[in-house]
């Protein structure tokens, strides 16, 4: 069994760490399956498994180097070079939402709390929660991601604005031939085209030629990077 979870499993203790769906976090939620269904259980950070089904068949088919990455509650990202997941000694490979906000103006602060103890995280302003807190704070309207998307372009654009920067920084750390969006704000069709126009004054190179694109695979991408998991070696986890 291959299973995705909001989180990842420390290296240290076995148990669920860093999960923003916070009541897994140490519970030992890889035992308990395995125990539950009586078989091996791979489990993986969901963004992970995300990355991992696109890069292998899906919008990043064929890249040396992809980064998927999921806005929707929460911000996840993962890494995948050659067919491979990467999740790094601290099982933290990837988690470019728990980054600082690159860049912050005026208009970014002051700076969110995050759950995860810090302030102003990449996740707190490019979740769906974070573009609903923002439009609140700037208009007093408690409104959707999906209806603050279609009536109020000022907050979108904003929106696109700050994931400029931030994937900006993934680009100009590890200079992926893709970066898949995956989660609810991955379907705003424009992103696709005024992020990267965005993202051209922060990539430290005189082109761009990392493309961004929507996933292919939609909501079942995760499931099926789960899956996946059983063609890797399990030396690999």
């Amino acid at each position: 069994m291959g299973v995705g979870i909001p989180g990842a499993l420390s290296r240290v203790t076995g148990l669920v760490k860093n999960a923003n769906a916070t009541w897994l976090i140490g519970k030992p939620l890889k035992q308990d399956l395995e125990k539950a269904v009586g078989r091996e259980v791979r489990l993986e950070n969901d963004a992970n498994c995300f990355a991992l089904s696109e890069a292998l068949d899906g919008a990043g088919q064929g890249a040396s180097v992809v980064f998927g990455v999921i806005l929707g509650t929460g911000v996840g990202g993962g890494i995948v070079i050659d067919g491979r997941v990467l999740t790094g000694p601290n099982a933290i490979a990837g988690e470019w939402g728990h980054n600082p906000l690159p860049l912050p103006t005026a208009a970014d602060l002051p700076l969110p709390q995050c759950y995860c103890g810090r302030s102003g995280c990449i996740e707190t302003y490019l979740s769906g929660p974070g573009l609903a807190r923002d439009h609140a704070q700037l208009t007093g309207k408690r409104l959707t991601p999906e209806e603050i998307v279609s009536s109020h372009p000022e907050s979108l654009q904003k929106y696109e604005e700050r994931l400029a920067r931030a994937l900006a920084t993934v680009i100009n750390l590890l200079d992926p031939d893709v970066i898949v969006l995956g989660g609810g704000m991955s379907n705003v069709a424009r992103l696709y085209t005024e992020v990267p126009r965005l993202w051209e004054r922060y990539v430290f190179s005189d082109r761009v030629e990392t493309r961004l694109a929507r996933h292919a695979h939609g909501d079942s991408s995760g499931v099926r990077g789960a899956a996946w998991l059983w063609n890797e070696p399990a030396s690999s986890r």
